[in-house]
């Protein structure tokens, strides 16, 4: 994955109304569903709970299936760009003990995964105004870069790969 930026304004202009979309579409089609679902296989004497919670969980199937026909469209860019920047700092985050741990003793990759992920976070944060953590992220960053320059190493986010995980 490569970092790339985006437009901070049109990313949660976007993001809220896909959200708000899909919180119509899956009211809609759950209230539909279900009441559908009663009408056709209820006698009006028992309870309707696992109607209604049928109707949830096929409304909810529904608005997955949409996100994912939809996640290619253009609009969807900046939103699809932040959802796999998290799943790839997510990845990251699983090994980062034994990532840190290559780093320190001079491994490239592991210093090109903890660069990513300290980029990577910081853009992300960045873009959710969680500026009270970056305070945080930049003693990580410097002592990163020490380390790179101990070892003559230039970090770059563009050379990082997932593959490079696979050795941790």
């Amino acid at each position: 994955m490569i970092l790339t930026d985006i437009n901070k304004a049109q990313y949660r202009h976007r993001l809220n109304r896909v959200i708000i979309a899909c919180i119509v579409v899956l009211t809609v089609s759950a209230l539909s569903i279900s009441t559908a679902l009663i009408y056709f296989f209820s006698d009006g004497s028992e309870t309707h709970f696992m109607l209604n919670l049928t109707g949830v969980v096929l409304g909810g199937g529904l608005v997955l299936q949409l996100l994912r026909h939809f996640r290619t469209h253009p609009y969807m860019h900046e939103i699809m760009y932040v959802w796999d920047l998290k799943q790839e700092l997510n990845l990251i985050n699983r090994r980062l003990r034994k990532v840190q741990q290559a780093a320190q003793q001079g491994n490239y990759h592991a210093m090109l995964a903890l660069h990513f992920s300290y980029q990577g976070s910081q853009q992300l944060w960045q873009l959710d105004d969680n500026t009270i953590t970056l305070d945080d992220l930049r003693p990580l960053m410097n002592e990163l870069d020490k380390l790179a320059q101990q070892f003559n190493y230039e970090l770059k986010t563009d050379a990082y790969s997932r593959d490079m995980l696979k050795e941790f």
